[in-house]
């Protein structure tokens, strides 16, 4: 899951008034914030590091207003802000650190590491004077080497297969664009997909373009997908939904105590404001993704599909700070159309706050809605007069359960030893070459793929790096009777028998209740063997994708997942059957 303390958060410049203050509390506070600091200054036993307790005096002050007001250093407000701001100083590549060594996935066209004639599958050995490979070498290594002010230069030398010695680029950092817009494509005929990863400064223009491209391929309907969205900068926000939404409508206002209430409007003529529409939603997309749904919601204008979304319904300002440190205060909360607040309560702290997800996955929120409550209170309508509530995220109109299937004990071995990475990245740097040649294009990719027998490949990869399919162990088995056995029998192993492995002992004999754990313990075998069909198929539609992406670019990694994507079909379903899709946005039963 990604992190969310410092990216679920909507950025607002302007729409801000100064809240008249109380002068006598004004000067009872400050005066003993003063009194306080000069006190320690002066007095303490030893020599005080001041600009540290004043840091994180700031950091324990913010703490106590909400989750989304955060105090940002120096160091990080430029890495924070890189994101939305849509682009970076740097080389211009993706890089991989596998077995100690930097290697070189992908290369930004026109970017400066390509004009210098840098390739994907290159292994950078050195960074100017300084040796770029062993143990030490980590992620910050190339931020901190390859990144640096545009018009500098760098050398990098790096290894090729196929020639023996090293080469040196001498490369001149420049910008690099980061896009915000994954991928876009046809599902068929009249069907668009777009992915946002998040709200970032040229966001609205990138989605502006997916549109007219997938109108120029024929789209008549779209799924817009926000999934793992957590957020960015409010104007770009309501932006797209002007895109989706007509006629001066009311796409999001925001209030607060010192910000008296601004609306946001439709302002001109979409890209998209006939057609059917989708959002997908899962629980990490917050704050900007959910005024984008929301207003799709309340005014109809499309049918949400997913699963409960954060729940951030915070606006927060930035405030520069004279050392170029950033306060980020929450200014305002912003509502929907309907006049709902979806930010979720936060009155057990932090941490609670931000172990949601664990929560809802305990009470089986991610799995079945119907353990999902909301009070009266918080009741809404749509414009078609439709049900909604706030208080906690956007409810999706169709649930879609997580999948179970995909936290197979073996799939998650292989995500935490980085075995798909590895496996990946080594095939690649054995087949690149000749493989392009044959298959310049994904079509070719998606043509070939089933005679590369990569899954067997894989499988036989991941055994010697020490992972192993799962397997029901006789040691689980004879767990699991003596767990069952203790669990059904507590209160009379509690009145006959001193020790609850007594008991088990003695009932082992019992033939009868012996056949029923057994039976009970093939039900369990047969339910393993089931989600392990399942995992595999996600397990090889994963590693199909990743090769994809490493060849073609990221947006063939989605074009190669989409079959095995839950929420992507559910909503393919839901867009294709015209009764089903217009009763989700009716008032209708």
């Amino acid at each position: 899951m990604k992190q969310i303390i410092f990216s679920l958060f909507l950025l607002i410049s302007s729409y801000l008034t100064a809240q008249t203050i109380d002068k006598t509390e004004l000067l009872s506070t400050d005066t003993k914030m003063s009194f306080t600091l000069n006190m320690i200054r002066y007095y303490y036993a030893e020599k005080p590091d001041m600009p540290k307790i004043v840091e994180k005096g700031i950091v324990n002050m913010l703490k106590e207003l909400d989750p989304h007001s955060v105090y940002i250093t120096k160091e990080d407000v430029q890495k924070m802000n890189e994101p939305l701001i849509g682009n970076f100083d740097g080389v211009g590549i993706s890089f991989q650190i596998m077995k100690d060594t930097i290697h070189v996935v992908d290369v930004i066209r026109g970017g400066p590491s390509e004009k210098v004639g840098v390739m994907p599958g290159d292994k950078i050995i050195k960074v100017d004077d300084k040796v770029a490979t062993g143990d030490t070498i980590k992620n910050d290594f190339v931020f901190k080497h390859l990144r640096g002010v545009k018009g500098t230069k760098v050398n990098l030398t790096v290894e090729r297969r196929g020639r023996k010695e090293p080469i040196v680029f001498e490369i001149i950092r420049d910008k690099i664009p980061i896009t915000s817009v994954d991928t876009w494509f046809m599902l068929d005929k009249t069907l668009g997909y777009i992915r946002l990863d998040r709200f970032a400064q040229q966001s609205t223009e990138e989605v502006i373009l997916a549109i007219e491209d997938l109108k120029s391929q024929g789209m008549k309907e779209l799924i817009f997908d926000l999934r793992g969205n957590g957020g960015g900068y409010l104007d770009v926000a309501f932006k797209i939904c002007d895109e989706f939404l007509s006629d001066d409508k009311l796409l999001v206002y925001t209030e607060g105590v010192s910000s008296p209430r601004y609306d946001f409007k439709a302002e001109r003529k979409g890209k998209f404001e006939k057609g059917k529409v989708v959002i997908l939603i899962d629980e990490s997309s917050a704050s900007a993704s959910e005024i984008v749904s929301g207003a799709i919601q309340d005014w109809d204008r499309g049918v949400i599909i997913g699963r409960r979304s954060f729940g951030k319904g915070l606006v927060q300002r930035p405030f520069n700070l004279p050392d170029g440190s950033q306060i980020r205060l929450t200014t305002s909360r912003y509502y929907t159309p309907s006049g709902r607040c979806i930010q979720k309560p936060w009155d057990d702290g932090l941490d609670s706050y931000y172990n949601d997800y664990m929560r809802r996955y305990q009470h089986k929120e991610l799995i079945t809605p119907d353990s999902i409550t909301f009070p009266d209170s918080l009741k809404y309508n749509t414009a078609n007069g439709r049900i909604v509530y706030g208080g906690g995220g956007i409810m999706p109109d169709v649930f879609v359960p997580i999948d179970t299937s995909r936290a197979s004990d073996y799939l998650i071995n292989l995500r935490s030893k980085g075995i798909f990475n590895n496996f990946s990245m080594q095939w690649m740097e054995e087949n690149r070459e000749s493989f392009l040649k044959q298959n310049p294009t994904f079509e070719d990719y998606n043509n070939s793929y089933p005679s590369l027998n990569l899954m067997e490949k894989f499988t036989v990869y991941a055994k010697e790096e020490g992972v192993e399919q799962n397997e029901i162990k006789k040691e689980w088995v004879n767990s699991m009777i003596l767990d069952y056995i203790v669990k059904q029998t507590k209160d009379t192993v509690s009145k006959n028998y001193s020790s609850y492995e007594e008991y088990a002992k003695e009932l082992l004999s019992n033939s009868e209740l012996l056949d029923e754990v057994i039976s009970k313990a093939k039900k369990e075998d047969d339910k393993m063997e089931e989600m392990t069909k399942r995992s595999d198929i996600f397990i090889e539609a994963s590693l199909k994708a990743m090769i994809a992406r490493n060849l073609y670019g990221v947006k063939y990694y989605y074009q190669s997942i989409k079959d095995t994507d839950d929420g992507l079909q559910t909503a393919i379903k839901v867009v294709k059957d015209d009764k089903l899709y217009n009763s989700l946005i009716s008032n209708k039963k």
